[in-house]
């Protein structure tokens, strides 16, 4: 496995090439810190593009839901193309032209293709659950054969693909730099809020560390 992911005709950047990244170390960190993603994918030679959860094991990226869905069924032994992205900021310049964002994404292309053996589907969304709120998996009702059997995995290899990364203010044309308009950047966060129990709780029941922890306001 090379530290870096290929380089294709459809991975390259054709514009802003310079905010282009293809080393591992920089696509890991995006993918791991943003679990959001949206998965493109052909039905009858028709585009469709889906919202999911994404999580990353060592040098594959994962997916998964219901058995039944026809955006898994369609995937799976397909060629698709999965993205995150990560918004970061608003960049207010002195023209419309040169307003922008700051933001980090990545896009994969890859195969994806089905996990089939019991043993690692389950270490796949234990791992899923356990990379959002760590130590919750092991607290949980086991998941049933009905459960497994219910629930599809996908997994793509992180093979092709690229980062893109815009960082820093607004890039004006230089006489616009003497016009008397506020130019700057308006960070953006996305935030964790404070846990809403479930009314139906057991009495007694402590709210756990893993929880907890996310309340005091995680940022990514």
């Amino acid at each position: 496995m090379t530290d870096a992911l290929s380089i294709t005709d459809r991975s390259r950047l054709r514009r802003y090439h310079e905010r282009g990244q293809f080393d591992r170390e920089t696509v890991y960190g995006i993918l791991d810190a943003q679990p959001m993603c949206s998965v493109g994918y052909t039905i009858d030679g028709a585009p469709f593009v889906t919202p999911t959860l994404q999580w990353r094991m060592g040098d594959h990226v994962y997916w998964h839901g219901s058995s039944a869905s026809r955006t898994l069924r369609n995937s799976s032994s397909a060629e698709v193309c999965l993205s995150v992205a990560i918004l970061d900021g608003f960049v207010l310049a002195r023209s419309g032209m040169h307003h922008s964002v700051n933001s980090r994404s990545v896009t994969l292309f890859g195969m994806a293709e089905k996990v089939t053996d019991p043993e690692e589907k389950l270490t796949a969304l234990a791992a899923f659950v356990n990379g959002l709120f760590p130590g919750r998996y092991e607290g949980l009702r086991p998941d049933t054969a009905q459960d497994l059997k219910a629930t599809m995995v996908l997994r793509m290899p992180i093979a092709e693909g690229s980062a893109k990364l815009r960082s820093g203010g607004p890039s004006d044309e230089e006489e616009d730099y003497a016009l008397p308009i506020w130019a700057g950047v308006v960070p953006v966060r996305m935030e964790v809020g404070a846990p809403v129990p479930d009314p139906r709780n057991l009495e007694g029941v402590a709210m756990p560390e893993h929880v907890t922890a996310l309340s005091l306001g995680r940022a990514g």
